[in-house]
């Protein structure tokens, strides 16, 4: 969760520790003694800064996760407990709720903001405005409990190496459980994978949600859609501006409530329609 007062704490103490190896060699030409005895305290200090600092990145990166959610206070327990200590901040972003959405990401210690108009990109984009550029690298998951955070390294770590711009964490290479992702689920993401590969040369095989992107790779996407095209966006863009894109493996379950896409048919429809628009659109566009 949010580790602002975590590091706020370690820079003092940190900010403290180079105030005293600024002043030490004077005071140690006048009291060598003494500041051997102090050396003891100095490493006691500084080895639970610089832990501190370390918890809260990856690899030297800080990151961000952006959860966009609709009535899913049920959900959001599982999921926000199992997300890395090093994520520095998480924004849940409740998309018109009318459950205890909210209260339950607040009381857990993510970062809420009330998106009250419906819709899945619209929700991300908010909770991408609410980092306000403190993360270097953005997850973005479900709060349906679906997708495993516990899992969240296996797409962080690609781009903090530098390997890749946006990593995207395939169900279809992952272990799935039975009835996670239903037929027409698993029929429109192989059909709009393969017509980005026609159109654009991405092999991936997925267009889930638990996904990472560099920020600064992000801006350069000028996302823009509001609902069910957000994912398959991403990766159009990604591919017509030559960034790395790579899949991971992710593990995948049954979600926490009814799906407010797939459960039902105007979702389906909606959905599949607003996917093959997206990828028209930006092959036309081309």
């Amino acid at each position: 969760m949010k580790r602002a007062g975590l590091a706020a704490t370690a820079l003092l103490l940190a900010g403290g520790q180079l105030a005293l190896v600024w002043l030490a060699p004077s005071y140690a030409l006048a009291r060598p003694q003494q500041v051997a005895g102090m050396l003891p305290l100095i490493l006691l200090l500084a080895l639970p800064a610089a832990a501190a600092l370390a918890a809260s990145y990856r690899l030297g990166f800080s990151v961000g996760v952006v959860i966009p959610a609709l009535n899913e206070a049920e959900a959001l327990p599982k999921v926000l407990a199992a997300i890395p200590g090093w994520a520095d901040t998480v924004v849940v972003a409740d998309n018109g709720s009318t459950d205890a959405t909210a209260a339950v990401a607040s009381d857990l210690g993510a970062r809420v903001v009330h998106v009250p108009v419906r819709g899945y990109g619209r929700a991300c984009l908010t909770g991408i405005a609410e980092l306000r550029g403190s993360a270097d690298i953005i997850v973005f998951l479900d709060g349906d409990a679906s997708d495993q955070p516990s899992e969240m390294a296996a797409l962080v770590d690609p781009i903090a190496t530098g390997a890749a711009s946006l990593v995207i964490g395939s169900r279809t290479l992952g272990q799935r459980e039975q009835g996670s992702l239903t037929p027409q689920q698993i029929f429109g993401n192989a059909l709009a994978c393969h017509l980005i590969r026609l159109f654009w040369g991405q092999h991936t095989t997925d267009l889930g949600p638990f996904r990472a992107i560099r920020r600064d790779a992000l801006d350069k996407l000028a996302m823009a859609d509001p609902d069910y095209g957000w994912t398959v966006e991403m990766q159009v863009r990604a591919a017509k501006r030559g960034l790395i894109a790579t899949e991971v493996p992710v593990s995948y379950r049954r979600r926490i409530g009814r799906s407010k896409v797939s459960g039902t048919v105007r979702g389906a429809i909606g959905a599949g329609t607003k996917i093959l628009y997206i990828i028209a659109r930006e092959a036309i566009g081309r």
